[in-house]
């Protein structure tokens, strides 16, 4: 239909049109030419007043003509948008996905109000905000929630991801989302380490037949290298919590802070070591870097962990207090070298041999040693 020929007389004759095939027709009609904005002012408003009748069609399809042809103008008015996003899910799917012109507020209204169709549509929105987030994630349904959180453009706050790990912990579609997200808190991100790692164990031990204690062992090892990889990327809010999360689920042990060490991470030990025991930061790195012979090992035993770890962490932390990285090539690879040959002096120093200069080896080696380990270095 042409613009140029929108009349009145046009409008009394789609009104008493008793086909609904021929209104629905007609109602695309309208809609695409009310898309290309080459409609006057006067045809403009026309084409609104029409549209606040088709809403009230009895004709569903008339309805859903008019929503997927006006589903993305930006200048759908408000009323007529509202009317579609509360219609059956045949009709107000399209414009609760892509129209502009529904608020939060809107949003939020036909999430709690409405069922689960509507609640889908709207979390695949091109961006969602986090209090529309919010609402969705209340909604507590599986299919809701792993929209939502596969949605690169919906922003979801670290509560509420905090809140979707812990109540879905065993739904995998759910976990795999979490995953792919842009950007996830160092706190979630641990927690969905912790549990993509028992999937792992499972699938290692029954694809390859490896022992329980071996699969464990290896389990162990990549968590703990990928959570230092995390703490690295944070600041010290981020730090502080990651910190204090491992400790509550009893995941800050020794062979981790002695790995962060060997990485180079002081701070991540510092704040480990501090959270251990219970003291201020400030006295945890009094007590690191006293170069008393006690200090360590009263903290250590104060924690509750192995003193066998004690000469490895005084070695540890000499080098760090002696050497920076280089900015080269592998700096990391290389510091973390240099540390491990220091704390194979210092245990050669005690009359321990170890066969391998391999960090994961010297850590279980070190797990195993006889406690009179520390006696010979007091």
């Amino acid at each position: 239909m042409p613009s140029s020929n929108l009349t009145e007389e046009d409008v009394a004759k789609l009104l008493n049109d008793s086909s609904g095939t021929a209104r629905a027709e007609t109602a695309a009609k309208i809609a695409q030419d009310f898309n290309t904005g080459h409609l006057t002012d006067h045809e403009r408003q026309m084409a609104q007043d029409i549209f606040r009748i088709m809403v009230k069609d009895a004709e569903v399809r008339v309805r859903e003509a008019l929503a997927q042809n006006l589903k993305e103008n930006p200048n759908l008015s408000h009323d007529v948008a509202i009317s579609l996003a509360r219609d059956v899910d045949s009709v107000s799917l399209p414009v609760l996905q892509f129209a502009e012109v529904l608020s939060d507020e809107d949003l939020i209204d036909i999430v709690r109000s409405q069922g689960p169709a509507k609640q889908v549509a709207i979390s695949q929105r091109i961006s969602v905000s986090q209090s529309v987030s919010s609402a969705l994630v209340d909604t507590e349904n599986v299919d809701v929630v792993s929209s939502l959180v596969a949605n690169d453009g919906a922003e979801i706050s670290d509560g509420d991801l905090e809140r979707v790990v812990e109540d879905f912990s065993e739904n995998e579609t759910i976990k795999d989302a979490l995953v792919f997200r842009p950007k996830l808190p160092v706190t979630v991100a641990e927690r969905l380490l912790t549990m993509v790692s028992e999937k792992m164990k499972e699938e290692l031990a029954k694809r390859h037949e490896i022992d329980d204690d071996l699969a464990t062992d290896l389990i162990l090892q990549s968590r703990e290298r990928a959570v230092i990889g995390l703490s690295f990327e944070g600041d010290e809010v981020d730090l502080e919590q990651l910190i204090h999360q491992l400790h509550k689920n009893e995941r800050l042990t020794a062979s981790i802070m002695l790995r962060a060490l060997c990485m180079g991470d002081m701070d991540f030990f510092e704040y480990a070591l501090a959270e251990k025991i219970g003291i201020t930061l400030v006295n945890a790195r009094v007590v690191i870097h006293d170069s008393g012979p006690l200090g360590l090992k009263a903290a250590f035993k104060r924690a509750g962990m192995s003193e066998n770890y004690v000469p490895a962490v005084r070695a540890a932390i000499e080098v760090a207090r002696e050497t920076e990285y280089d900015g080269g090539e592998n700096d990391r690879e290389r510091y973390s070298r240099r540390m491990i040959e220091r704390i194979l002096t210092q245990y050669g120093d005690l009359g321990v041999e170890f066969e391998s200069e391999d960090l994961e080896y010297l850590l279980k080696k070190m797990g195993d040693l006889p406690a009179d380990t520390n006696t010979k270095a007091a």
